[in-house]
């Protein structure tokens, strides 16, 4: 099996290291040199890796095709491309539905979309899939967990959650700042908020609670520190903005 990538950003370096560092059985990966840094990084890696120039010999050379490009390259190159019956095509692609993939596409070959995030590079994550696709399902569970969503509505939620990722990167970063401010070492101030909300995930994922709203209360202690940064937090509307912006996403998901 030989895989091809359209396309080489953050989703595509995470992806392809994962599929390096996992039990995935494939002969080659193609790459395409869209970004020169990311392309030749990940082609050091191993020696099954080739980047090659032009999308159509990746295509050609391969049996799964990964479409990791922006939205508004994808309208612009895909249809000048040909594609086979015997295709898998996954798509990362946030606001190209699937009826305007085949549209595109042209042919009939298997076309799904997929939402995979970088911690796919370690081996972990969620990866919703629509539709729903054994080979695609089974490709995925050896580097993450996939999730099968039975209409492309609901998929528009996953989506809208996977905009999460940059916001909370940005939590991290605001707080290990104050804390560098507050005289600590920069790298440790990183470190230390870094491994502090990695084990606080990892609680919320393996204990078994009925759900999160327990966690929220278990975590506080009557007029505690954990009490008290809530209880501003939720004065500000903090939470509520996580709302509003969700629905805006989704509201733009739907547009497109």
């Amino acid at each position: 099996m030989n895989l091809g990538f359209i396309g080489t950003g953050e989703i595509t370096k995470a992806v392809v290291k994962g599929i390096i560092n996992s039990k995935i059985k494939y002969n080659k990966i193609f790459l395409s040199k869209r970004n020169k840094i990311i392309s030749k990084y990940l082609s050091s890696l191993n020696q099954k890796i080739y980047v090659l120039n032009d999308n159509q010999e990746i295509i050609d050379k391969s049996n799964l095709v990964f479409l990791g490009i922006t939205p508004k390259v994808g309208k612009k190159i895909i249809k000048k491309l040909n594609f086979k019956k015997s295709h898998i095509v996954i798509s990362f692609i946030s606001t190209i539905k699937l009826n305007e993939l085949k549209k595109y596409i042209k042919i009939k070959c298997t076309i799904v979309r997929a939402i995979p995030l970088p911690p796919i590079s370690l081996g972990v994550g969620p990866v919703p899939i629509f539709p729903a696709n054994k080979k695609v399902k089974n490709f995925f569970n050896k580097i993450g967990k996939t999730i099968e969503i039975r209409n492309e509505k609901l998929s528009l939620n996953f989506w809208t959650m996977s905009s999460m990722m940059a916001p909370y990167y940005e939590i991290l970063n605001h707080l290990s700042l104050w804390l560098h401010k507050k005289g600590l070492n920069k790298i440790k101030a990183e470190n230390y908020i870094t491994s502090l909300f990695l084990g606080l995930s990892k609680n919320a994922y393996q204990n078994k609670y009925k759900n999160l709203n327990e966690l929220v209360k278990k975590s506080q202690t009557p007029k505690g520190l954990n009490e008290q940064a809530l209880k501003e937090l939720k004065k500000m509307n903090v939470y509520k903005k996580l709302e509003i912006t969700s629905n805006n996403i989704l509201r733009r998901l739907k547009d497109k």
